[in-house]
């Protein structure tokens, strides 16, 4: 008898399982695509900017608007990079 409900609960469960199978969410890993790409692109627009700047070719004016948005940009990325160490620490920290 109790062989029979550990069959019937080993196919239930068979049966369940990928009801609770985590699903990939690949709007995260477009999302950190795409602001790694946005990232790229902010550093080659100032470095652009600051070539020309050098060569007499830009405005005094966008090389300082460049450079500030790429101090920006490399806060933006120290602080997540900063969130994601500390969520790393906290999920070491959490007892099994």
């Amino acid at each position: 008898m109790e062989l029979t409900a550990l069959q019937s609960a080993a196919q239930q469960y068979a049966a369940n399982k990928p009801a609770t199978a985590p699903q990939p969410d690949e709007g995260t890993a477009t999302a950190f695509a795409d602001m790694a790409a946005e990232f790229t692109s902010t550093l080659k627009h100032s470095e652009s900017q600051a070539m020309a700047a050098m060569t007499g070719d830009a405005d005094p004016h966008a090389l300082v608007q460049a450079l500030a948005q790429t101090e920006m940009a490399v806060q933006t990325a120290v602080t997540v990079r900063d969130k994601v160490v500390e969520a790393y620490q906290e999920i070491l920290r959490m007892p099994v």
